[in-house]
């Protein structure tokens, strides 16, 4: 065997020249490290110059200017988890009605998400023209195609998982993954709040439960945990914010104003300490909560024909029920946005451990039955909500993104009543402030099976989303992991063709 002969240096072999690179190269490390945490480190985002907000540590929710004119100031976001039909609400296709009962050409025996697929299927509900625009909606939401006129339909939404949970996610943050901010913490981590009394973002989840993947759809990621989402609704108050039955109101406030002289005390030896300071900033307003909180979530003023527009006051069945309990989370959706929230995201549906039940839209075995229950829920409230919002003049500057994780099949399940998740076709759509109002983008292929025409991505219509707040979806960024990381990753295109 040849050895190397020991008079020859091989520099990879060197010990003192591999220790000093070693070194130089674990110094640079800790320099670009912390030219980063100061904000120095010079960056290029798709060639633009980044444009991380400028957050005073101390006030993490004061308003900031965007990056252009906005055509919205707040974003109501209605979510309808376990994925909404598609060819059951908004999306007519003749053809299915016409070739009801005909295998899917080109797929017979396909098989998806949970097994093969039998014979396309025509909605069991009858579509009909609405509005001056004519659009063709179904029977199950009767109040919402009412107002078809004021909507802007997306019918090309594509999206990339089948699985609901990485569904959920997708939508709600852009990544399938967990541990990436929401839409809610980017648009809060870029803009701020005009409210510094509530939180600039809030959760409001359906009265029967957390959507599947539950707090990841409003959880900051890698944001700081200032923007994240705070979670309640009109029957589930905010965790742990109420004052002790044990403690008078005298002896709360004055116990407030003692920690917050302590607090000050504490901040000031500690000067330039910004985690400090945003953790003080988020005690001083969980206190300001505890007194706008209770007042906001309280609908019991409101007067009976909003109540009665809604469908708040009724009760009696199951169903009406819990449509009352939904109709009073979009009164408290409609309080939020108009005391300044800067973004409300309102969920439709609960996840339930242990198998399909009719508190979401994952209609797989029986979804005549199962819509027959959910449809009623979501109509007249949803309807209610877009119509009070009008009518108070809220509609002009807030926008209204209705959507769900995915589509369903045009098939049903073989052996079932019910439709196969579908990723690659779905609705979504808007409403309110820069976005035209009766119109139809794109569309889906003759069976609701694929998008086909102008396809819009969920990176696509986040950076419309993002676009209409006057945020640059390329220059909204936050230096994460050596990366500069931004809501549409390296995609997304702002979908112009449906701004007013």
């Amino acid at each position: 065997m040849n050895r190397p002969s020991p008079t020859v240096a091989h520099p990879l072999l060197d010990r003192r020249r591999f220790l000093g690179q070693a070194g130089a190269g674990l110094g640079a490390i800790a320099l670009t490290h912390l030219l980063a945490r100061g904000g120095l480190l010079a960056a290029t985002v798709s060639g633009k110059e980044s444009l991380r907000p400028s957050i005073e540590p101390g006030r993490p929710y004061a308003p900031r200017t965007p990056h252009l004119n906005a055509r919205a100031k707040n974003v109501l976001m209605i979510f309808c988890s376990g994925a909404c039909s598609h060819l059951d609400t908004f999306d007519y296709k003749p053809e299915l009605i016409r070739r009801h009962g005909q295998p899917l050409p080109g797929s017979e025996k396909l098989i998806t998400f949970q097994g093969e697929q039998g014979a396309l299927t025509q909605s069991p509900w009858i579509f009909r023209p609405r509005g001056q625009s004519g659009k063709m909606v179904s029977d199950l939401l009767p109040n919402l195609g009412a107002l078809a006129d004021d909507i802007c339909f997306i019918h090309s939404m594509k999206g990339k998982t089948n699985t609901h949970g990485p569904g959920e996610n997708f939508m709600s943050t852009g990544s399938a993954l967990d541990g990436f901010p929401s839409l809610g913490a980017w648009v809060t981590y870029a803009l701020g709040s005009s409210d510094q009394s509530l939180p600039a973002y809030v959760a409001i989840p359906d009265p029967r439960g957390k959507p599947q993947n539950s707090v990841n759809n409003w959880a900051p990621g890698f944001l700081p945990a200032a923007f994240q989402g705070t979670d309640f609704n009109t029957s589930q108050p905010v965790r742990n914010l109420q004052r002790p039955a044990s403690l008078s109101p005298a002896a709360d406030n004055a116990t407030r104003d003692f920690l917050q002289q302590l607090n000050g005390r504490h901040a000031e030896h500690f000067p330039g300490d910004t985690e400090l300071a945003a953790r003080i900033a988020s005690y001083e307003l969980a206190a300001r909560m505890q007194l706008t909180i209770p007042e906001v979530a309280n609908i019991s003023g409101e007067p009976a024909h909003v109540l009665k527009l809604y469908g708040a006051d009724e009760g009696g069945s199951k169903i009406y029920e819990t449509r009352a309990a939904y109709a009073r989370n979009c009164i408290l959706a409609r309080r939020l946005i108009e005391r300044g929230v800067r973004f409300v995201q309102l969920f439709n549906g609960a996840y339930q451990t242990g198998g399909e039940g009719f508190s979401n839209w994952d209609g797989h075995k029986d979804i005549l039955n199962q819509y027959n229950v959910h449809g009623p829920v979501l109509d007249k409230p949803t309807a209610g909500l877009l119509l009070d919002l009008k009518q108070r003049g809220l509609l002009k500057d807030t926008l209204v993104v209705w959507c769900t994780e995915f589509g369903r099949m045009p098939t049903f399940q073989k052996g079932a009543q019910g439709r196969d998740h579908n990723p690659d076709g779905f609705t979504c759509w808007l409403a309110g402030a820069g976005v035209k109002a009766g119109f139809s983008h794109g569309a889906t292929d003759d069976f609701g099976h694929h998008a086909v025409h102008d396809v819009v991505s969920v990176h696509d219509l986040h950076a419309t989303i993002l676009h209409l707040l006057g945020l640059d979806h390329e220059r909204l960024t936050y230096y994460h992991n050596g990366l500069e990381r931004r809501l549409t990753d390296v995609h997304g295109q702002v979908v112009s063709n449906i701004l007013a």
